[in-house]
């Protein structure tokens, strides 16, 4: 199992070799891997950052349990329904940028997005634009499992969620008093902030940003500095061998109403197969531009490179 990251893209992935099949299958080896965005800024206070480590700490812990226990092919051996679980939790929690605390767009609603691929069978599901749908994740699932289609999107996901019977909430319900304030300070700037990122001008006021002045980080001409709510994800290698990965955002803050991230994108954002799975996050534009997670895998796929092994060729290339 590996967990990357690069300054302007990152991955979570998992692979096996051939060695560690031969192991899996005299001891049911399995691996998981969760994110909860990009990294954290150093500058992020203590305690807020700590309440991520416990959550991201309690996801994998769920993780682990449920891939210890010798659950039925039927039910939740399956890696989708893994990756499903833990993407489901975090979207609840308003410290990450999915669910509850997503980013808000420059209107002041949420609009959400997921993914969730079964890499085995290549099976997929996505949506974008959710404004009701409580866990996007699930949805995703219901659209890999019950519909046709891999990806549905707006209107019409909105009412696929209601037809499925899955659990809807207000808009009011995503918002947070702390997004608003964040909204107001990139609206002041004049930005859209990627990864949940804060402009110095007006940190002061803002209870996540008062002890990040002065970073010399830069975003679009502006000093950036904290790491605030961001994607989440969760990448899974059963005891069987089988990949999956699942991605959840509430993208950029004060971004167009209609934007489509990464996050949902298959190939983009996520990707899984019989070698690995990814689920990425950072500037979802120029995760877009790269396919990045379809390219890692496919220098795996086609090269028989090791997950690192990989990822290091890729930036080589890139550079």
């Amino acid at each position: 199992m590996q967990s990357i990251r690069r300054k302007r893209e990152s991955e979570g992935g998992v692979r096996k070799s051939e060695r560690e099949r031969s192991i899996e299958k005299k001891m049911g080896g399995w691996a998981i891997a969760v994110h909860g965005g990009a990294g954290v800024d150093p500058n992020l206070p203590a305690e807020r950052q700590e309440q991520a480590k416990q959550l991201l700490n309690r996801c994998l812990n769920l993780g682990i349990s449920a891939l210890r226990s010798n659950f039925s092919a039927i039910d939740v051996v399956e890696l989708v329904v893994m990756s499903e679980i833990f993407v489901r939790e975090l979207e609840t929690d308003p410290l990450f940028n999915s669910g509850r605390g997503s980013a808000l767009t420059a209107k002041g609603t949420v609009e959400m997005e997921a993914s969730i691929m079964d890499g085995p069978k290549r099976r997929c599901g996505a949506v974008s634009g959710l404004t009701t749908v409580k866990n996007p994740i699930s949805l995703a699932r219901l659209v890999m499992d019950k519909s046709p289609h891999s990806y549905i999107a707006f209107s019409g996901a909105e009412e696929f969620a209601r037809e499925e019977g899955v659990e809807l909430v207000e808009n009011d319900y995503f918002v947070t008093d702390e997004n608003v304030g964040m909204l107001k300070l990139a609206k002041e700037a004049n930005s859209i902030l990627f990864d949940y990122r804060i402009p110095t001008a007006g940190m002061e006021s803002c209870s996540v940003g008062a002890a990040a002045m002065g970073s010399p980080l830069q975003m679009n001409g502006l000093p950036i500095s904290v790491y605030a709510p961001e994607t989440v994800g969760c990448v899974v290698v059963d005891r069987e061998g089988r990949c999956a990965a699942a991605t959840s955002t509430g993208g950029l803050m004060n971004k167009m109403s209609g934007r489509i991230g990464d996050s949902p994108l298959i190939g983009a954002g996520t990707y899984a197969c019989e070698l690995c799975g990814v689920s990425c996050t950072g500037e979802g534009e120029a995760i877009i531009r790269g396919t990045l997670a379809r390219d890692l895998a496919a220098v795996m796929e086609y090269k028989g490179l090791e997950l690192q092994e990989a990822v290091d060729f890729r930036d080589k290339r890139k550079t």
